[in-house]
Order: structure tokens, then sequence, then C-alpha cells
């Protein structure tokens, strides 16, 4: 078996350092162990790389980062953008700093100049700085908030956003070319500074970024009514401590109450099963200290400060109540939008952009508005892109962008989701809305009232390994076959396969087209405002099933779901 053979290789090979070769030889006797790490190569993916830590191909560690990046030195190389130099930050993983400093190196080794954060930073102002410095790229080492035992390898191109096509696929292609690892070139940190092309970065980006995101306050006279406003914070162990505390002071905040056990970057993430804000139980200690302090809003960013996840108190309970995703994006999209339209700062050309997975109630706000809404593959990196294309063509003005996974971003300084600025704007809307007597929670209640009960829902199927793999590219072929007529209780009216680029309408049997990229997507467009889209995840050994529904009422919503969610199961025979 070929696994066999690439599995010896890094036991005896001298390419190989001493303590890889023992951790490997430590499996000699575990056959599944040995054909999960190498079975494939870990996939340098349209995001870069993300996988378990660990000795083998099918892992996160120096020789797969190290080919990661000599595949894109030399798609820089080839584009001669060597004096231009990347942007390089990193999380509170294990081993986030060492494959930070690798990454450098091997770039260095290239001729390529590098500059490197003195110590984590978030992805937002990594972004940020790829831009600022005018470099031609930029890498963030993480795995945003998967279980610890994962890394990540995120490459972002000069516009701040993470790669697309057609740039994405032809540094896959310079990556697959690399066969050895003994290829990869090397140098040392010292001799790369006397070069000048190992250069550290911090205090001077950070007080830059902070003062790009105060810009964006539409209401600091609010703020300083507000300034007691109680706000409990937890980074759970990652890079969002520091900037959000600064930036809340900066904004003049004076009650944030940082929950202590979490405060600290640690790679094991000791209090938390799994470090993401979408997981009710990464809440537990912030809830505790909210009680405990009366708090008003409770926030949580994830290890790289993209994604937020957020609490507020029903006024008519006094029960802490939890925002999904579509939420919290859209309630801040309402904040920025009505303060604009007070302002009469709505331009005529101005857009709200969403993924394909996200609420539908981004429709009905960008109707309201009078402004364009535009949908977009997952992933933020396809509204990165709308954001250049914007800038190129001067055709549109972005308003705001959020995808349904806890991401949005107003103002266009950085490329990718902003927890940092997510977090300031609202704090903002929070003192907003207080101020005239309401709690985040209450606006929600009124945002639904305005425009309709939307709900949406995710059944997520972890399916880890190659036995996994298989079973997840099976139950999509299964699903393309065959399009029903009904899922549950709702007639099909439209679906989308966006593998294949085709729409079809199912009364009339007309075919068009979806206009966007190759994804393996599929999407069941279903009566009453119901919907159901399928993907597998592009980061996690995971099929995901997004759903949405629009009821009458909270209840009806969630009975609606719930209901879909369970037929969803025997549709799909899961």
């Amino acid at each position: 078996m070929e696994y066999l053979n690439e599995y010896k290789k890094w036991c005896t090979s001298d390419v190989f350092d001493e303590e890889t070769k023992k951790e490997l030889i430590n499996i000699k006797d575990n056959p599944e162990e040995i054909e999960d790490r190498f079975y494939k190569e870990l996939e340098f993916g349209t995001a870069g790389l993300r996988g378990v830590i660990g000795a083998g191909t099918n892992r996160m560690n120096i020789y797969t980062v190290g080919k990661a990046t000599q595949g894109l030195a030399n798609y820089i190389i080839e584009k001669n953008g060597q004096n231009r130099g990347v942007a390089i930050s990193y999380d509170s993983r294990k081993m986030s700093p060492e494959f930070s400093k690798e990454t450098a190196l091997i770039l260095n080794a290239n001729g390529i100049k590098t500059y490197i954060f003195d110590s984590l930073r978030p992805v937002p102002e990594l972004s940020f700085a790829v831009r600022q410095l005018n470099c031609i790229a930029g890498v963030m080492i993480t795995a945003s908030h998967n279980p610890p035992k994962y890394n990540g390898y995120k490459v972002y191109w000069e516009d701040g956003a993470q790669i697309v096509p057609p740039v994405d696929k032809d540094i896959i292609n310079e990556v697959n070319k690399i066969e050895d690892y003994g290829a990869i070139k090397k140098i040392t940190e010292e001799e790369a500074k006397e070069k000048g092309l190992y250069n550290v970065i911090g205090k001077e980006i950070d007080e830059k970024y902070m003062d790009t995101l105060e810009k964006l306050v539409l209401n600091p006279d609010i703020i300083k009514k507000q300034k007691d406003m109680k706000i409990v914070y937890t980074p759970l162990h990652g890079t969002g401590n520091i900037p959000v505390k600064t930036i809340l002071k900066k904004l003049g905040f004076e009650n944030v109450y940082i929950v202590k056990e979490q405060e600290l970057p640690d790679g094991n993430f000791p209090t938390v099963d799994y470090p993401n804000p979408e997981d009710p139980k990464a809440f537990k200690l912030a809830l505790e200290l909210a009680k405990k302090e009366d708090a008003d809003i409770v926030l949580a960013t994830d290890p790289d400060a993209d994604r937020l996840g957020v609490y507020a108190k029903d006024s008519k309970t006094g029960e802490y109540m939890p925002f999904t995703g579509n939420m919290s994006g859209l309630l801040i999209a309402e904040y920025e939008l009505s303060q604009k339209k007070e302002r009469n700062e709505i331009p005529a050309n101005g857009v709200l952009i969403k993924t394909i997975v996200s609420s539908n109630l981004a429709d009905s706000i960008a109707k309201y508005y009078n402004i364009e809404l535009k949908e977009v593959l997952t992933g933020f990196k396809y509204i990165g892109e709308q954001i250049k294309n914007f800038e190129k063509t001067g055709d549109h003005t972005y308003l705001f962008g959020f995808e349904e996974s806890y991401g949005c971003l107003i103002g266009t300084h950085a490329r990718d989701k902003d927890g940092i600025a997510a977090v300031m704007a609202l704090c903002e809307a929070a003192a907003y809305y207080k101020e005239h007597g309401l709690t985040l929670w209450d606006q929600m209640i009124n945002i639904y009232e305005k425009y309709g009960y939307f709900k949406e829902d995710l059944l997520s199927i972890t399916m880890e390994g190659a036995d996994g793999a298989r079973k997840i590219k099976e139950i999509m072929e299964n699903l393309r076959k065959s399009i029903p007529e009904k899922i549950g209780e709702y007639k099909v009216k439209e679906f989308r396969d966006y593998k294949t680029n085709k729409i079809i309408d199912l009364e009339t049997k007309q075919e068009t087209v979806t206009g966007l990229p190759e994804s393996n997507v599929l999407y069941y467009d279903l009566e009453d405002g119901a919907w159901v889209c399928v993907r597998p995840s592009g980061t996690e050994p995971k099929i995901k099933f997004y759903i949405g529904v629009k009821g009458t009422s909270i209840n009806d919503s969630i009975e609606k779901a719930n209901k879909l969610k369970e037929d969803l199961k025997k549709f799909a025979n899961l």
C-alpha cells in the first residue's frame, strides 16, 4: 500500500527530524492510525490548510506547512511580489508560533520579505496589515474555532481577503508540484534579519487598526451617556482579549468585565471542550459572571477573533437569550442602516452582502432600505472579493456583509470577518437601544415584528477519517442524482446545484445558471419561504445541512424549524 511506503519514508529519511520519527515509530503497531495519517496529503484547499497537529502527510506539522509555504513562495516569485512581502500572524493554538516562524523563514529563504507580528493577533488585524503594508499576501496560522487538536494555515492576497479563484487554484497547483519535502528552502533567522527579509511588526499596526475602527462609530455621544453599561466579554483563551479591551476603553465604556478563567491565551482551551462562540457551553463562565454583575450584554470571540457570539437580556423575563450568527449580524445591519438612513447617508448604489446559507431576513432588510442584496458562496472571502470588485468598478458601495457562522464586517478596513469591530458595533448598538429603553433582545423582537419571524438552524454530521470522507461523498452524489418533489411537508420549488452551475425550476422544468463559481453545494428552495442547503465543510470532517423557515411568531418558527430538521434526517437517510 502506497501510504505505508510514505510512512516508512518519514520514519527513515534524513529530511525529517528525530522527534517526528520517534512519534511515528510509536504508532508502528496501529495500522488504522498510520492509514489516517498517511492515506492522503493534507489538502491545500481554497483557503489553505487545516488539520490535526501531528506527524504525517495528513497532519499539520512543519513539513506540511513548509510545503504549502514553498508553493506560495513559488507563486509570489512568479508574480514578482518578493519585495512587497508577506504579513504573518498567528493565534493561541498549539504550534502557532512555530508554524508562523517556519512560514516566515521559508519565504525569506526564497528572497521574499516578511512582516511577522511580535505576538499573537486576530485575523482582522492580519487582513488590515496586508493592505496597510502593501503586501502581496498574508498568512494567518489558525484553526479558527476547531477543537484544540487542530491548527491551520490561511492565505490572504493583496486585497486583504482570503484567496479566491483564479489565485487559489494557481497557488494550489504550485503546492501540488512539490513532491519532495527536501526541496523546501531553508535559512536561519539571523541570516534573514541580516538581509532585511525578516521584519517584526506590532504596536504601530495595532494603533492604526484601532484608530480605523474608532472612525466607524456612528453615535459616540450615546456611548458617553451609557458609559456605565455593563459588558461581559470572554476571548475564550484566544487573540481577542487585548484588542477588545483596548477599543472598548477607547470608546469610553467603563464597566467591561473579562472572564478571568478564559482571559489568557492557551492552546489547550482548558475551560471549554470546543472554543466556539456558536456553542452555548462556551458561554457557561461568561453567563455566570453576567448574572453576578447584572450585565447588559455577554460577548465571546473565537480564538482568532473573527467570530462573535452574543447573549442579551430579555427585559420581560430577565433571562439572557442567545443570538445566532444570523441574528447578531442582522441586528448590527439594521442598526447601521437605520442610523445612516436618519443621516441620509445610504447611497443609491448601496449593497448588503450575504452568503447562500444565511438568513432571508437579510433580503427583507435590504428591500426596506432600498439597497441591493447580493448573494455569494459560503465563505467570507467571497464577500471580500465583492468589496474589491466594487472598489475597482465604482458601481456599488459596500454597506455591510455577514454570514450565518457568526461573522460580519462593518467598514472596508479588513476583508474578512472582524470580531473586534463586531464587538464594538454591538456595544454601540446596545448603548443606543438602552438609551431608548430597550435591550438588544427587545430590539431583535422588534426586527422580527417589522420583517417577519425568520428562523434558521444547522444539522451538522461529523464523519472522520477515510471512511467518513467516502460517506460524505456518497451522500452528496446520491442527493445530486435524485431531486425530490418534497422535503418533509414542503414542496420543492427550485433546485440549485452549484457544482454543475444549474438552477432547475421544478414546476416549469426550465434550467438557468447559478452565476456563481463552482462549489459542491446543493440548495432546495421550498414553499412558504423555507429552504434547505447541503454542503461538505471545507474545514472540518463534516457534512452540513442548513435550513430556514418563516413563522408567525418565535414559537411557530422554532416549531417549523425543528420539524424540518427531523424530516431532513429521514430525507437524507441520516
